[in-house]
């Protein structure tokens, strides 16, 4: 995917029609006396989804730097739709990486300046090389480093290797597969073919957000036999169609339970066992386990479809509200962040810091693969494993090491969400 053709097919309104069819602190230290007396009236508006625009967060962050933090929380097509209807509405926005190809080019956001990142070079190579654990990631779909670097602060176009500018600070990131409900399946699941199989008809879902459930689709087709893809990340309109085609013979055959659109319809769904297998959140899985029941996200070899977000800077911001936003990104990464969101089952953008912002059986749990010895808590402090679990998946090396493809906005996006519609009504 060229970079000409994300400016070229991705016109502000068509942008704008697919998104409705989607429907360990820091010191504020080393500035002059007048700084820091100003710095407590500024406010900043940190604007994302659910799984990461989280009042404990802003909370955290307010007492820790002196200022405002306050947490606007919108979905998908809602974040593209402020960045471009009303930018100013917005001073930090948490985005996917695949919507940073929609609000780059728009010019909404400004380029960060790397050196004023303090702890730039311990971030997780995923983002700022392209590589993990010394080779290269996977790049079918939006992998971070092809939209990771501009040219300058107002640049509308991303750079093709490393500049002294980011489009945004990596931030929360995770391996995503499918939740199930292994005291209901019946058999093990070890493959994505298990969403279409028809062991589970009736007890299966898939979530309703184009850009995301294509790709389950699409990973559980290729797995199953039924379809082979030049691209799971970049899928030709011939594949798009064929591929709704197929999951609009399964819903009419009753094969899906649900279409899921929310966390907590996912959760819910789950919960209370009408469904088995389906596409899944970390948090949700988390959540379900909170109530006590046993659900999995559950490792399949075909691997993962990975997925990152990262913070930008909004265009308007500027000043004394532009020192504080550089504070505010040095702060997320510095480790108070990584614990909270690692019991959320994500992972922070500086491993170091979130490793030691977690106890010793925390650090072995959720990035090292060892069985816990104590048991493991939401980020809210409800049980989610007993002493002995093994994280599902295993390490943190172990679950990168197999992402296979990346959420993304796809070329044909536009021609996706018409045929996600179809799929809806069928």
């Amino acid at each position: 995917m060229t970079k000409k053709l994300i400016g070229k097919k991705l016109s502000r309104r068509s942008v704008l029609k697919g998104g409705a069819a989607i429907a360990a602190s820091t010191a504020v230290t080393g500035f002059p006396t007048v700084w820091a007396q100003n710095i407590k009236d500024v406010t900043l508006v940190h604007t994302g989804m659910s799984y990461s625009t989280i009042a404990d967060i802003a909370r955290q962050a307010s007492a820790d730097l002196g200022f405002k933090v306050e947490m606007s929380v919108v979905d998908h097509p809602g974040l593209i739709n402020r960045m471009v209807n009303d930018p100013n509405s917005i001073d930090i926005a948490d985005m996917e990486i695949w919507q940073s190809k929609i609000a780059v080019p728009q010019g909404v956001t400004q380029g960060i300046e790397i050196g004023k990142i303090k702890n730039w070079g311990q971030l997780t190579p995923l983002y700022t090389e392209g590589k993990f654990a010394g080779k290269d990631v996977s790049r079918q779909g939006d992998s971070p480093i092809e939209f990771m670097y501009r040219d300058g602060k107002d640049a509308k176009a991303f750079a093709a290797g490393k500049t002294d500018w980011a489009t945004f600070v990596p931030s929360v990131y995770n391996a995503d597969t499918l939740g199930i409900r292994p005291d209901l399946t019946g058999r093990a699941v070890t493959t994505w073919a298990d969403l279409l199989s028809s062991d589970f008809k009736g007890k299966t879902a898939i979530q309703n957000i184009p850009t995301n459930g294509i790709m389950d689709a699409m990973m559980a087709l290729e797995a199953a036999g039924e379809m082979t893809y030049g691209d799971k990340g970049n899928p030709s309109q011939d594949e798009i169609a064929k591929t709704v085609a197929k999951l609009i013979e399964l819903k009419k055959a009753g094969h899906f339970r649900a279409l899921w659109n929310t966390f907590d319809e996912s959760v819910n769904l789950m919960a209370s066992g009408e469904v088995v297998i389906q596409s899944m959140w970390s948090p949700a899985v988390t959540a379900v386990r909170t109530q006590g029941v046993n659900c999995v996200y559950q490792p399949l070899k075909e691997g993962y479809r990975g997925w990152g977000n990262g913070l930008g800077i909004m265009s308007h911001v500027e000043g004394i509200k532009l020192d504080a936003a550089y504070e505010y990104l040095n702060w997320y990464n510095s480790g108070w962040v990584g614990g909270f969101i690692a019991k959320q089952g994500y992972y922070s953008a500086n491993v170091e810091t979130a490793k030691a912002a977690l106890s010793e059986n925390e650090r072995g749990f959720f990035y090292e693969g060892k069985a816990a010895t104590a048991d493991i808590t939401s980020p809210t402090g409800e049980k989610t494993n007993s002493a002995g679990e093994v994280r599902d998946g295993g390490s943190y090396e172990e679950r990168f090491a197999q992402v296979a493809v990346w959420n993304n906005l796809m070329d044909e996006a536009e021609f996706l969400f018409a045929k996600w519609n179809e799929f809806n009504a069928a």
